[in-house]
C-alpha cells in the first residue's frame, strides 16, 4: 500500500481515499477491503504509515464492523482520526450484511456526535435519492455523502443531489437521447481508458440503469450486453439516436 501511494502520487490527486469498506469476497479473503475489519491494528498502522508516506490528505472509507457482534465503529474512527486520517466514510451495514437490509445511518451518527471526532464525518449507504441524501445531512448532522451505486448508469445522480440540496426541487429526468449520448461516452471513455475488451465488458453493467423505464427496449439492451465489439455498440446507439429523437422522458 505503500507503493501504492507513490504510484498514486504521480497522477496529482486532490486526496488519497483508503477503501477498507469494500465487502466482496474475492477482496476480503486477501485481508482487504472490509477484511481489514478483522484486525483493527493493523487497519490503524497501514492508516498512520500511509499519512506519514504522503503530503496529500489521507481519507477511509469502512463499515460499521466486521459483523453484528464487533460493532465498535466509534473507537474505529478515532483511531483512524489518531492515526492521521483527514476524513472518514461510513457505510452503514457490517460486512457480513453486505447490501442486504438498511444502513444503520444512527451509528453514523454516533460518531459524528462524539465530542473526540475533530475530522469530517460523511455517510454512505442507501443514498438512493436527492431526499435521502438531504435526510442524512439534516437529520443525522453529517457532513455529507457518498454516494455508490445511485450513480451506476445514472451518472446525472450527483447533480440531482447538488440542486436539492441548493433549491429543494428536481432536475428534470434526461431524454432518452440524452441517455444515448451519455451511454456512448461513457463505452468511448472506458476504452481510452482500459482498451476495446474492458472496455466493453466493464460497461455492460450500466446499461439496464441507463436506459431503465424505457418500453420495448429489452431487444436493445439485449444487445448491449452481449456483443464483445465496440463497432457494433456504437451503430446501436447511432441507430438508437435515430429512432428515438421524437421521444419524451421516461423515468
Amino acid at each position: 500500500m505503500l507503493r501504492s501511494v507513490d504510484i498514486v502520487e504521480k497522477t496529482n490527486p486532490d486526496i488519497i481515499d483508503i477503501n477498507f469498506g469494500c465487502p466482496v469476497k474475492k477482496v476480503v479473503c486477501k485481508g482487504a477491503g472490509a477484511g481489514i475489519l478483522k484486525d483493527i491494528d493493523k487497519m490503524e498502522m497501514l492508516t498512520r504509515e500511509m499519512a506519514k508516506r504522503t503530503k496529500l490528505p489521507i481519507t477511509v472509507k469502512t463499515r460499521l464492523g466486521w459483523d453484528e457482534k464487533t460493532i465498535k465503529i466509534v473507537e474505529v474512527a478515532e483511531r483512524i482520526q489518531d492515526a492521521g486520517a483527514k476524513a472518514i466514510t461510513i457505510h452503514g451495514r457490517t460486512r457480513a450484511q453486505m447490501y442486504k437490509g438498511n444502513a444503520d445511518w444512527s451509528l453514523i451518527s454516533e460518531v459524528k456526535n462524539n465530542q473526540r471526532m475533530k475530522i469530517p464525518v460523511f455517510g454512505n449507504g442507501d443514498v438512493n435519492s436527492p431526499e435521502k441524501a438531504v435526510e442524512m445531512r439534516d437529520k443525522y448532522g453529517l457532513d455529507g455523502a457518498m454516494i455508490g451505486r445511485a450513480s451506476i448508469g445514472n451518472p446525472w445522480f450527483f447533480n440531482q443531489v447538488k440542486q436539492y440540496f441548493k433549491t429543494g426541487e428536481h432536475m428534470p429526468l434526461p431524454s432518452i437521447i440524452e441517455r444515448i449520448k451519455m451511454a456512448e461516452k461513457h463505452l468511448q471513455m472506458a476504452i481510452d481508458w482500459k482498451g476495446e475488451k474492458l472496455g466493453v465488458l466493464e460497461t455492460r453493467r450500466h446499461y439496464s440503469n441507463y436506459f431503465r423505464g424505457i418500453p420495448d427496449f429489452k431487444k436493445y439492451r439485449t444487445i448491449m450486453v452481449t456483443t464483445d465489439h465496440s463497432h457494433e455498440l456504437f451503430a446501436l446507439f447511432n441507430d438508437l439516436k435515430k429512432e428515438f429523437s421524437p421521444h419524451p422522458v421516461f423515468s
